[in-house]
This record gives C-alpha cells, structure tokens and sequence, in this order.
C-alpha cells in the first residue's frame, strides 16, 4: 500500500485526540510515526532509530512509546524505552504488532492505530499513573517522513 493512501484512510483527529485521552491517564508518553521510505535495515532497528531521533528516550521516566509504520513494505513495530519496556516485556508488544497488524490488513486503518494507542495507553496507566505535576513531554500529532 501507498503510504499517501495509508495517510488518506487515517483519521489524524482522532489519532491525536486518541493519544491525549490516553496521556491524560499518564505520565508516559505516546507518539505515532508512518514512513514512505524502503530502506534495507529491518523495520525494528528504523524504528528504534527513529525513536532516538525524535527524542523519545528523554522522557522523566523513560516511559515513551512509538507506534512505527510503514504502509509499502506492509510493516509495523512498536518502541518502547526501557522505563516501559520493563514493565510491560517484549511478549506484550508483539501481541499489539500482531493485532495491529490482522487490523491493517483488513482495511481498518484509523481502529487499529486507535486500538494501538488504546492498548499502549491502558499498559502506562497501570505502571505509569499521572502525576499531579505531569507534563506533556513530546507532541501529539503523528509524524511523517
């Protein structure tokens, strides 16, 4: 699939208002990122890059998570830094790029980022409750290349 056409199916509204309504419960801190780039390094490790350069591991509680798609190669992976990552283990994020991924390719693009950022929203929640001084850390609009 395109990714202008993944971008197009994309309820960005939504989105964002997904990753607020699920940092509001939170100190963690949730960004989505789609490329149109084909490179030949395997999806994680772009996605783990990505994660670095957009500043994700600089959270206070090392709790931030990138959701990492891209749309022509058919891939996804989720980031998690190591606050998070702890928590929750690798077994939690391959069950959601599973899901996520049986969601894509039924066409149901916006529920399945929205199912995403829900699930990734309810696991810092639990391990990571708002506190009173909590700020939002990092934008919430999703990212592109």
């Amino acid at each position: 699939m395109k990714t202008r056409e993944f971008i197009r199916h994309c309820d960005d509204a939504r989105i964002v208002e997904a990753i607020k309504a699920a940092e509001s419960r939170t100190s963690g801190e949730i960004r989505v990122f789609v490329t149109s780039r084909r490179r030949k390094a395997l999806i994680m490790e772009r996605a783990t890059a990505r994660f670095e350069k957009l500043g994700m591991a600089a959270t206070r509680d090392r709790n931030a998570v990138l959701l990492y798609f891209a749309p022509e190669e058919r891939g996804l992976a989720i980031v998690g830094d190591s606050g998070i990552h702890e928590k929750c283990g690798p077994g939690f994020w391959e069950e959601i790029t599973r899901d996520l991924g049986a969601q894509f390719a039924q066409g149901n693009f916006t529920d399945a980022l929205l199912d995403g950022v829900g699930r990734t929203g309810d696991a810092l929640a639990l391990h990571f409750p708002r506190r009173p001084d909590d700020q939002d850390e990092l934008p919430n609009t999703a990212q592109r290349d």
